[in-house]
């Protein structure tokens, strides 16, 4: 399942805030992959949800998971807020 992560339009974040997070981000953390595609972040999930679920019900699990990801990498770090990023399924 793939997610975007783009600068959030809410909190104005920096023009550098997508390479900042890929910087600390790197290619792989935990269940999720990530790669920079132009002015935003590629994230994979491959969930590991029963089948019972609905497909909603994955994506919402999914983002929730990449946005925890990104929350975690935000954490401590100076210069670097959770705020500035939104993620959204890729349909």
């Amino acid at each position: 399942m793939r997610f975007k992560i783009t600068r959030h339009s809410g909190f104005s974040p920096p023009e550098d805030a997508i390479e900042l997070l890929t910087q600390r981000l790197g290619a792989k953390r935990d269940d999720v992959s990530f790669a920079k595609v132009g002015a935003q972040i590629w994230a994979t999930w491959l969930p590991d949800a029963p089948v019972s679920m609905t497909q909603d019900e994955r994506v919402d699990i999914g983002r929730r998971t990449v946005f925890q990801v990104v929350c975690d990498v935000c954490e401590g770090v100076p210069g670097l807020k959770s705020d500035w990023f939104a993620v959204s399924p890729e349909r």
